[in-house]
């Protein structure tokens, strides 16, 4: 009978590891430092057109996240912070730093009531809405293949990603470089 029981716990230990190795695998960033950014088109959240490439000669920070996404809404604080001490101010390096916010969405609405809740104080928000239960399957989700909330990309002025997952101290690190 100890033979089974020490061959269940086995069993057991070795899914539990799958379990967790799968996740951790699955929602892993895709994009790594040194690789260029995929430019995209969209419209703000104030209809103005967006291109990525346009940034260019700025630091960018691509940050995904969802009104839903109680960790998100968690980091807003930090962020909205961040860009109000280096937002419009020159850098050594770089014109400037923008945040950009890309909303992973179904309601419109949700997230326009989240922006104004967290004092989101940059231009730049997108909503990369999609109306299946599969959330990542929006078009720049899709594109930067984010598979977990929230979900960062710095990008420096040449256009090159420079952090994945980053937080503000790593960020000012970097572009104080």
């Amino acid at each position: 009978m100890k033979l089974t029981f020490d061959r269940l716990v086995m069993i057991l230990l070795v899914a539990v590891i799958g379990v967790y190795a799968g996740k951790y695998f699955y929602t892993k960033p895709q994009f790594i430092n040194g690789q260029k950014a995929l430019n995209f088109q969209a419209v703000t959240i104030d209809n103005q057109a967006f291109k990525l490439s346009d940034l260019r000669g700025s630091y960018v920070l691509l940050d995904f996240w969802g009104s839903w996404c109680g960790p998100c809404r968690m980091e807003n604080p930090a962020w909205v912070a961040f860009n109000t001490r280096y937002a419009g101010k020159k850098l050594k390096k770089a014109d400037a730093f923008h945040m950009v916010s890309i909303a992973i969405e179904r309601n419109e609405a949700s997230w326009k009531r989240a922006i104004l809740n967290d004092g989101l104080n940059w231009p730049y928000h997108i909503l990369d809405q999609t109306s299946s239960m599969k959330f990542f399957n929006s078009p720049i989700a899709q594109l930067y293949k984010v598979r977990a909330l929230p979900s960062n990309y710095l990008i420096d002025p040449q256009g090159t990603i420079v952090g994945v997952n980053v937080h503000p101290e790593d960020v000012e690190k970097i572009i104080a470089e």
